[in-house]
């Protein structure tokens, strides 16, 4: 009997490279994420992590390389595509349409699907795992406080029914009890299935939820590994750990 060959990853970038005008944002980026991992991007703020979002999401062009999903190229698909093949992305800094209510923004993060059934149930789920949101669900977005509007953000994604959660430091700018009960949230999906790459200033926090880490510096991968191991990791500890 011959040996199985491991399943292929949900997500792999080969050799991703991005350029800002003359800057190079991204250089030769390698990185693998698994179906059902946390794997969790860590670095200074301007390494590069937001933009390699950013390209997987194809809302940037690349420079050179490749992106894999489910073993297929999608460095030709559009935004909507990519999210269509389920790959959702709750940006940095909420990005909730204000002038509209919470039922309106998390409906619009359907807006890839036509099976009205699963929609409804799908906005019933996201209200038991955010009961804050159903209290005020026609209440506007832009009248919530800042944790409120990133459980909204993480929510809309999640109506897109994705096989991968692209997570862009859900925790700026929040209050500790309020990170706490974000990354509650964050274990809850895992458990659920979601596979998340999980981009987050928080290095200490996003590396014990997550299995595994990538460093970024400078637009390059300088360490990779088991999150436990880079938590110990000297080099970690001192430039981003404290």
């Amino acid at each position: 009997m011959g040996i199985e060959a491991a399943p292929a990853p949900l997500l792999e970038l080969k050799g991703l490279s991005v350029n800002y005008g003359g800057i190079q944002a991204l250089q030769d980026i390698h990185l693998t994420v698994n179906r059902g991992e946390v794997v969790t991007l860590v670095g200074a703020n301007g390494a590069g992590k937001s933009t390699t979002l950013r390209a997987i999401s194809r809302l940037i062009p690349l420079g050179k390389g490749e992106i894999y999903y489910t073993d297929r190229s999608i460095v030709r698909r559009r935004p909507d595509e990519v999210v269509g093949l389920g790959i959702a992305h709750c940006p940095e800094g909420r990005r909730v349409l204000a002038g509209l209510t919470i039922l309106d923004n998390l409906e619009l993060g359907a807006y890839v699907r036509s099976d009205t059934a699963g929609i409804k149930a799908d906005l019933d789920r996201q209200f038991q795992l955010f009961p804050r949101l159903a209290e005020r669900r026609l209440q506007l977005a832009g009248t919530l406080s800042g944790g409120e509007q990133q459980m909204l953000a993480i929510a809309r994604a999640l109506m897109s029914r994705p096989k991968l959660l692209l997570l862009d430091e859900p925790s700026l700018g929040l209050a500790p009890a309020i990170v706490r009960e974000i990354f509650s949230i964050i274990q809850n999906l895992r458990q659920t299935g979601v596979t998340i790459l999980l981009v987050e200033q928080n290095a200490t926090l996003a590396l014990q939820h997550a299995d595994r880490g990538y460093v970024l510096e400078a637009g390059q991968i300088t360490l990779s590994g088991n999150a436990a191991t880079l938590v110990d990791d000297a080099r970690v500890r001192q430039a981003y750990l404290g």
